[in-house]
């Protein structure tokens, strides 16, 4: 599977942003979708995940409320508002089996390259 993302950019606090990652397959209905993050000096991590067995999402503590993960056929998206100076950082979108529960990098097989979004004044 290969990805590619895109949509990040210079926002100031406050504004919007949608991230999206387009997938070289029919469907993500067969994936477990994830969009991960990592900031200047800092471990990536798990921003919000879609587990494709039960529909349930995952979003991490920092970004509940604010972001909406989602997919349409082959291409996953990330919906980021009220984006805050914390949120910079690199993002990137991740595929894994269908069986994937959880939002850990070492579970997702496949990454696409990173978007980076910055939200500065």
């Amino acid at each position: 599977v290969q990805l590619q993302a895109s949509g990040g950019g210079l926002v100031q606090p406050g504004d919007s942003l949608r991230l999206s990652c387009l997938a070289s397959v029919f469907t993500l209905d067969d994936y477990a979708i994830g969009w991960f993050r990592q900031a200047p000096g800092k471990e990536r991590e798990g921003v919000s995940c879609l587990f494709s067995h039960n529909g349930r999402t995952y979003y991490a503590d920092s970004v509940k409320g604010r972001f909406t993960i989602s997919s349409a056929r082959d291409t996953m998206y990330l919906q980021m508002n009220s984006l805050e100076p914390e949120d910079t950082a690199e993002y990137f979108c991740a595929t894994g089996s269908r069986l994937v529960d959880r939002c850990n990098e070492a579970a997702y097989e496949y990454w696409g390259q990173g978007t980076l979004v910055t939200v500065s004044s």
